[in-house]
């Protein structure tokens, strides 16, 4: 996978082989090997794909407060198709912000759990024809290429329109809390080489445990659910 531009939504995912090394570096034992605990249905994700309703809300509970997104298929049909599987088998519970650029971007969807990030790093969609611009408050999937979108979303802080002609696609907006996003930590800043952020590669190998001990601050998603949704004001 290719790294994106400094200014741009991070990679979602790295080679296969590095992540195995890292994983084995950190001493993970294979699923069926941790002391007989049942297996998280997400380590396997071929059998979760489904299609999500044509609109819906989501519900998301964070550190900093709550945030409510509109989410519309229209937008961009195979990423709202992934958001909603991963949100309603909690992907996203218990996760951080890992990379917040001030006035730009807030990126999310690294699981807590290495393996589970390992079994989804590989998943990739293809691109959405752009329907939406990349205005404040919008959410769109990170890529680092072409057809390379997995997990890792992001909120757009401010309009960002030069992210249009890159390919990225959003698939919902903030309708409430916009200024609880903007209020994610950030002082850690973008991750390695732009920053002193989190090193996406080790957490994507290590989850919630290297990112907890060394950036404790950063804000945490601790739920998100689809909520009832009429269709009725949006």
């Amino acid at each position: 996978m290719r790294a994106s531009r400094a200014d741009s939504p991070g990679p979602t995912g790295f080679l296969a082989l590095g992540l195995v090394l890292l994983l084995a570096a950190c001493g993970s034992e294979p699923v069926e090997q941790r002391g007989g605990r049942e297996v998280n249905a997400l380590y396997a994700p071929d059998r979760l794909h489904v299609e999500a309703p044509d609109s819906f809300r989501v519900a998301v509970a964070t550190s900093e407060g709550e945030l409510t997104l509109l989410v519309k298929r229209e937008w961009a049909p195979r990423g709202v198709d992934r958001f909603y599987t991963l949100v309603t088998n909690d992907f996203y519970d218990d996760i951080r912000v890992h990379r917040v650029v001030p006035g730009r971007v807030a990126q999310f969807g690294l699981n807590g759990d290495g393996l589970v990030n390992s079994a989804w790093m590989e998943e990739y969609l293809v691109d959405d024809p752009r329907v939406l611009s990349n205005v404040g408050g919008t959410l769109a999937f990170a890529k680092g290429g072409a057809n390379d979108r997995t997990t890792q979303v992001f909120i757009n802080l401010n309009d960002n329109l030069g992210l249009d002609d890159q390919g990225f696609a959003p698939f919902a907006r903030v309708v409430d809390g916009m200024e609880v996003a903007r209020a994610f930590h950030s002082e850690y800043g973008d991750g390695p080489p732009q920053g002193e952020g989190p090193y996406q590669m080790q957490a994507l190998a290590q989850g919630n445990e290297y990112l907890d001990a060394e950036f404790p601050q950063l804000t945490r998603i601790d739920s998100m659910r689809v909520v009832p949704f009429d269709g009725g004001m949006q």
